[in-house]
């Protein structure tokens, strides 16, 4: 298949990936599976860029659709999320080294949790090119950067109960609501994938009030490095 973009972002939401498309060079935009697709050039290289909606369904739908008709070289899965280990403050970024859907269980037939069944995979692995040129990215422009496991599931994370358990069956150090699924299609389809979260809320009783005061900066700073990844990619 001919790639027809070198790189593929995909946002949740439109504070994620707005200030990428509008940086977009000789933008374009077509709807593909009831989803906007932005395409352009980015630092000389072809992208495109989707906003794919919440929860894991959505964003597979849009990673499985912007494969399919624009087979990009590397899909990038920016935004936001909840911080489950202590040391993650914050706007901090986490880049994922793995990704695991915890709210995937099949134990009562004798699985692990979170076991994709027909693959029989737990936990996907990202591009280590694009994780090394995140985190030094995040050094060059004083952002403080983390490495390791994202879970995604659909539910917004808001209880301690709720993080400890997601904490304690994967060792995830974030827990959002897309980054597995897109992390799902990319390795069905061999595309190479990335995803950066920036620090919204802890993921606690608190975590609702702080995700709607911090989601603007944490976005600023997923943007940011988004965009030195694209520039060094």
């Amino acid at each position: 298949m001919k790639n027809l973009v070198d790189i593929g972002i995909i946002g949740a939401l439109g504070e994620e990936v707005s200030a990428l498309i509008e940086k977009l060079e000789e933008r374009t935009e077509e709807s593909v599976s009831g989803i906007a697709f932005h395409t352009g050039k980015l630092f000389g290289k072809r992208v495109a860029i989707a906003k794919c909606g919440v929860g894991k369904v959505f964003a597979a739908l849009c990673a499985e659709a912007m494969i399919i008709k624009y087979a990009p070289k590397l899909i990038v899965n920016t935004g936001v999320g909840g911080a489950l280990k202590k040391g993650i403050s914050v706007c901090d970024i986490l880049v994922a080294d793995k990704l695991v859907q915890h709210d995937m269980d099949t134990s009562p037939l004798g699985d692990p949790k979170g076991l994709i069944s027909g693959i029989n995979v737990i936990y996907f692995k990202t591009d280590n090119r694009a994780v090394e040129i995140i985190k030094k990215a995040a050094v060059d422009i004083s952002v403080t950067c983390h490495t390791g496991t994202i879970a995604s599931g659909d539910v917004f994370v808001s209880t301690e109960e709720q993080k400890k358990r997601i904490l304690n069956e994967f060792s995830a150090s974030v827990c959002e609501m897309e980054g597995a699924a897109i992390a799902q299609v990319a390795y069905v389809n061999a595309t190479p994938c990335c995803v950066i979260r920036a620090i919204s809320d802890s993921a606690d009783e608190g975590s609702s009030m702080d995700y709607m005061k911090f989601l603007p900066i944490a976005a600023r700073n997923s943007t940011a490095l988004t965009l030195e990844l694209c520039r060094n990619w």
